[in-house]
């Protein structure tokens, strides 16, 4: 089995910066893409950051510029810098990752959910 660990969450004040982490572990063969999602309440989970195993990173509209995604390959690890928070960046953040335990299966994994409060 595989399991993904995310934190970093916290309490942070408008303008503020945090940093998610997030780490697999179990049968990780290779992991390819990487991605945090937040969901606030009462909204839909959003896509907030990508990055591929080459590096490749795409942004949500509303945190470009903010956020920086960036993966560590050998720590099975992804990290997601935020700065700039604003009160509306407010959300549980979950990380994904589509982890291969073997080179014939995928496994598209979650991690159990940070909490990002951003006071004004």
């Amino acid at each position: 089995q595989v399991q993904l660990a995310d934190s970093g969450g916290g309490l942070v004040q408008a303008g503020g910066s945090l940093r998610l982490s997030c780490v697999a572990s179990g049968r990780v063969f290779l992991i390819t893409d990487m991605a945090w999602y937040r969901q606030a309440p009462g909204k839909q989970r959003e896509l907030v950051a990508t990055i591929t195993s080459g590096g490749r990173t795409n942004y949500g509209d509303s945190v470009k510029g903010r956020f920086t995604i960036s993966r560590d390959n050998a720590k099975s690890a992804t990290y997601l810098q935020m700065d700039s928070l604003k009160p509306e960046d407010t959300a549980v953040y979950y990380c994904n990752a589509k982890i291969k335990p073997s080179i014939e299966s995928t496994v598209n994994a979650w991690g159990q959910g940070t909490q990002v409060t951003v006071s004004s």
